[in-house]
């Protein structure tokens, strides 16, 4: 089993910044894809980035310019960089990884950010 471990979550200013990290362990290979979901209170869960191995990052429409997802791969980690935040951020992210063909797969416990003054 994949374990997803994430961190840097937390209570941010609007206009502030924030990073978020995910170390994957306990899998053979280095997982194919690597992302993040966010799920705000009475909304559904929706894919905020991912980056596969030979793809360029996907972002949704609403955090580009403002975040950034990059990977080490050499630490199986993944990384979001949140900048400019708004209210409107503020959800539980999730850390998620996958295969080729079957991405996500795998979820992180969840981490609070919270963008307020």
């Amino acid at each position: 089993q994949v374990q997803l471990v994430e961190s840097g979550g937390g209570l941010v200013q609007p206009g502030g910044s924030l990073r978020l990290s995910c170390a994957a362990s306990g899998s053979i290979s280095s997982p194919y894809v690597m992302g993040w979901h966010r799920q705000a209170p009475g909304k559904q869960r929706e894919l905020v980035a991912r980056l596969a191995r030979g793809a360029s990052p996907y972002y949704t429409d609403s955090v580009k310019g403002r975040f950034t997802i990059s990977r080490d791969n050499a630490k199986n980690t993944v990384y979001l960089e949140m900048d400019s935040l708004k209210p409107e951020d503020t959800a539980v992210y999730y850390c998620s990884t996958g295969g080729r063909y079957n991405y996500p797969d795998k979820w992180g416990q969840g981490t609070q950010v919270t963008v307020s003054s």
